[in-house]
């Protein structure tokens, strides 16, 4: 594994770790929120942001209008066995979902959630960063490069990995405001 493929795997890991981030409620509406509903659509799961435009018309509401207003009920059927923990409410054109305010039990819920994801982040950057080292190694005992070059490159992986990790904490510390502002 080279470094720049490390750099790269790295740095994805901390976008799937903020994709995770988005699925967690705040006290706020957000379209990110229905990221993770899947739809059974004419037999195949599908993506709800495939099937309908979701708009945040205030603060707390999300509308959701399918493009095929017979998939309306499979979407509103979705949405109530997903775990978004909102109950949807369909008038004929549109589902509405109303975003109740958060208690305390439940934003220090989420806060551990979003500690959680932020955990599997950083295990998952380290783990590329094992995989890298052993792969240096490698290259190390097989003479293909110098013990100083071996050197070099875990340092840099090291301070690689550590720059991704401080990502990934400052993210975790923004959602955490976002979580407990009120």
């Amino acid at each position: 594994m080279k470094l720049a493929e490390a750099e790269s795997t790295m740095q994805k890991t901390v976008e799937s770790t903020q994709r995770a981030f988005n699925t967690i409620r705040t006290g706020r509406a957000s379209g990110s929120l229905l990221d993770k509903v899947l739809v059974d659509y004419y037999g195949s799961p599908t993506p709800l942001k495939q099937l309908a435009n979701i708009s945040t018309p205030d603060a707390t509401t999300i509308l959701i209008q399918p493009y095929d207003r017979g998939s309306l009920n499979i979407i509103e059927k979705a949405i109530s066995l997903s775990d978004v923990g909102l109950t949807p409410s369909n008038d004929g054109t549109v589902i509405r979902l109303n975003i109740p305010p958060l208690t305390s039990d439940r934003r220090k819920e989420f806060v551990k959630v979003a500690s959680k994801y932020a955990e599997e982040g950083r295990v998952a950057i380290r783990n590329i960063r094992r995989e890298a080292i052993d792969a240096i190694r490698k290259q190390e005992k097989s003479a293909e490069i110098s013990e100083d070059e071996s050197r070099d490159q875990q340092d840099k992986l090291q301070k690689m990995t550590n720059k991704h990790t401080e990502k990934i904490d400052h993210l975790l510390a923004e959602k955490e405001k976002d979580i407990t502002t009120v």
